[in-house]
This record gives structure tokens, sequence and C-alpha cells, in this order.
């Protein structure tokens, strides 16, 4: 009798209580607390511990990147033929990646200029330092261009051998042997038909680590806590809070704007969205992320697969309105003001040019602080004012890769909504709570024509 009443009331818990994103707030907390454990016992055991779990979750995140963007990206432009209006849906996404990277820059250069954070600032001005790689406006062409046919880089430090993989390139080989595939006709069938197989042998394994994201999310934390410059925070403070409330900005003000005027719940959206920004804010990571970004712009978003599978892996190579809008339009304020240099209206309207634009020229290479870098150059400003902040560097990384992963998802829901391709029954049954997408490890076909439950 007991059991079967404590199976009865486990039924009738919320969906919030019971789903991923209660699980992801209990290994934030988690992790606070055994961050605060390590720091105040200097527990290097722990610390090392919160390190080596929590990297080891990114790192099984981003090993599935390059064979997601090659099976989806491939799947998607074969099926790309059933959509009627695929150029169109390509140059939306860019117009809506330049409208919502617009409107960021100009919340950070608002929260720059009202706060002032390079005003009376104690930092250190023997730690500026020219940085080790540098924003150009070339860079964005010679990322189109494969170096081989995986986009692999190899580099060499301390005698060690690492890959890594030019997640754009790779973008530009799928799209290119996708669209062959197309042309070939009834010959590229077979080649087709492993691709889509393919992808759903790595949506399985994906959903295995994604299940693992609690973890991953309480170690994460965990290290931030422990082992980040928060000693920084006595002289980068203000600068800090500044880059908070330029991001704040941007969630809660911004991208509502954007919602509404495309007539989205804002509710819903933050809703659905919740465990790609969380992810993305412990990982820092949106490559990690992608594939979890995907999914449920897919699944809870009503984005079709078709579109996504597009969408987000070009979003999450040149849509940052994180790293790529508000931090270079307040760290190039603040270190303006750090060395008493006054900007002219012309520089602050190349502020704005580089961070709707610019985003594209570094893609592919090394994110915020080149992007910065290509920001400084352009103004004239001191590069080795890039020094000067990177004490603070995973202390707002962290927010800044919420807003990006965030922004990704939200351009794409708004192009697959404006042009009619959303779908409303996913979006509805996501409604509930999005825990069943993270609980369930059914073929998405299976799932799609289960009857859908409405009533949120």
């Amino acid at each position: 009798m007991s059991d079967t009443s404590s199976r009865a009331s486990s039924r009738t818990l919320p969906s919030w209580a019971t789903g991923f994103g209660a699980q992801v707030i209990a290994g934030l907390i988690i992790g606070l607390i055994l961050g605060f454990i390590a720091s105040g016992m200097e527990s290097e055991w722990l610390s090392d511990t919160l390190s080596g779990v929590g990297g080891a979750y990114v790192q099984l995140l981003k090993v599935m990147v390059p064979p997601l963007i090659f099976a989806a990206v491939v799947t998607s432009v074969a099926n790309l033929r059933k959509v009627a209006n695929a150029a169109s849906l390509a140059i939306s996404t860019l117009v809506w990646f330049a409208i919502t990277a617009f409107f960021s820059v100009l919340a950070g250069i608002f929260v720059a200029l009202v706060m002032k954070p390079g005003v009376g600032t104690t930092v250190d001005a023997s730690t500026a330092a020219d940085p080790s790689n540098v924003g150009s406006w070339t860079a964005f062409l010679q990322q189109l261009v494969p170096a081989n046919f995986f986009g692999l880089k190899a580099s060499l430090s301390d005698g060690e051998v690492s890959l890594s993989f030019g997640a754009l390139q790779l973008l530009v080989i799928s799209l290119a042997l996708g669209i062959a595939a197309v042309k070939a006709g009834k010959a590229a069938d077979p080649f087709l038909r492993f691709t889509e197989s393919f992808l759903k042998v790595i949506q399985v394994v994906l959903w295995w680590i994604i299940r693992l994201a609690p973890i991953g999310t309480a170690a994460l934390i965990g290290k931030a806590v422990a082992t980040y410059g928060w000693d920084a925070l006595s002289s980068l403070g203000k600068f800090v809070l500044a880059m908070y409330v330029g991001l704040a900005l941007v969630i809660f003000v911004v991208y509502p704007a954007v919602l509404v005027f495309n007539r989205i719940p804002v509710v819903g959206f933050y809703k659905r969205v919740w465990p790609v920004f969380s992810l993305g804010f412990v990982t820092r990571s949106s490559m990690g992320v992608m594939p979890v970004t995907q999914r449920f712009t897919e699944r809870a978003m009503g984005v079709p697969r078709e579109y996504a599978s597009f969408a987000i892996p070009l979003g999450t190579t040149t849509k940052m309105d994180g790293c790529a809008s508000v931090y270079p339009a307040i760290a190039a304020i603040f270190i303006a003001q750090f060395y008493g240099i006054d900007l002219s209206p012309t520089q602050y309207l190349l502020i704005i040019f580089v961070s709707v634009i610019g985003s594209a020229a570094t893609a592919g290479t090394t994110g915020a602080t080149v992007m910065l870098t290509l920001t400084l150059s352009t103004l004239g400003l001191p590069l080795a004012g890039v020094g000067l902040l990177l004490a603070i560097e995973p202390i707002i990384d962290m927010g800044r890769t919420a807003v990006n992963v965030t922004g990704q998802s939200l351009c794409a829901t708004i192009v697959a909504k404006r042009a009619g391709i959303q779908d409303e029954a996913v979006w509805d049954a996501a409604g509930n709570g999005v825990s069943h997408i993270m609980n369930e490890d059914q073929d998405a076909d299976e799932l799609e024509s289960q009857p859908v439950n409405t009533t949120a």
C-alpha cells in the first residue's frame, strides 16, 4: 500500500520539481557548495576532481559536435528540397542575426556610458599586455577555405600535439557535400540514407551525454567558485557589474522586445530555453552546448529539423551577442576611459559596425578576445588594454556564453515563426515542461507521431 501511494505521489509532482531544469538547478546548488568547500578548506584534491569531471563533460559534448554538424547539415540540405523558400530562410536568418546584434551592442554602449567602468578603477596598469591573437577582417574568408576534409587543426604545446576542428570549415564542407548529393540525384540516395541513419545514431549518443548535464553542471560551477580569480573583483568589480548589467538588458529587454514583436510568448520562450541557457552559463562553450541548443530548438521551440540543423551550427560560429556585441562595446569603452581617451561619435558608430559585422570576421578563431582586438584595432585604441581584463575573463565568460546560446535559439525560432514553418503542436507540448525532451530516447519520428497535450 505504501509503495503504491508513494508511486502515485511521485507521479503527481509538478514537472518543474522532477524535470531536467530542476536537476540542473540542483547541480548548480551542489556545485556552489562543493566549490565553497574546496575554496575554504583549500582542498586541492576536491578542486582537481571538480576540474577533471567538468572538463571531461565539456569534452564529451565537443567530441560529438563534428559528426553532428556533418550529418545534420548534409541531411538538412537534402531535406530542404522539400522547403520552397530555403533561400529566403537563409537570408532571414542572417537578417535577424544582425538585428539582435545591433540592439545588443546598443545595450552595451548604453551601460558603459552610464556606469563608466573605466573611470576610477584600481586595476594595475602593469597588467596591460598585447594579446597573442588579434582579430582580422580577412579571417572570415580564410576560415571559409577548408585546410583538409575534416577541418582539423593541429597545434604543438609543451611537446604534446593537440587536435581541434574548424567549425566554419566543417560547415562549408558539409554544405558542399549536401548540395552535391542533391545534384547527383538517385545515385546519391544510398549516401543520404546512410547520413540520415548516422544522424539518428549520433542523436542517441548525444542524449546519453546530455543526461549527464546535472553532474557536469555541479563540477563546472564548483570549479569556477574554487579556482577562478575572484580576487580580481576587488579592482575590476565595476567592469564585471557593467558586463552583467549589459547582458541582463539583452536577456530581459532586447530579446523580450523582439519576441513580442514577433508574437512569441516571452515566458514560454524562456521556459523552453532554460536548459540551453543554464548549460551555456556553466560550460562557457557555445560549441560544446550546440547539440543541446539544436535539440531544444527542434523539440521545444517547434523549429523543423531541416532548418534548425542549418541555423544552429551557423549561429554557433557567427552569432554571439554576448561575446561579439555586449562585451567588445563595454570593454572598448572601458579601455578608452582607463587611458583617458575620448571617443568620437564616429568611433561609437564603428563599435556598432564591428559588432554587427565583425563576428563573422572572427568566426572560427578564438571568440571574445579576438573580437575585442578587432574592435580596438578598428578604433585605434591600445591593444595592450586587453591584458587588463584577462583576470576576470572566466567570470564574465559564463554570462556571455549564456546570452550567445539563447540568441542562437531565439533567431531560429523567430525565422521559423515568421516563415510559417514552426510546429505549433511541438511548441504546445513543451508548455507543460521540457523534462520529456531529456527523458526520452525514442526516435524523433516516433515522438512526433505521439498525441500532443495542448492544455498548457
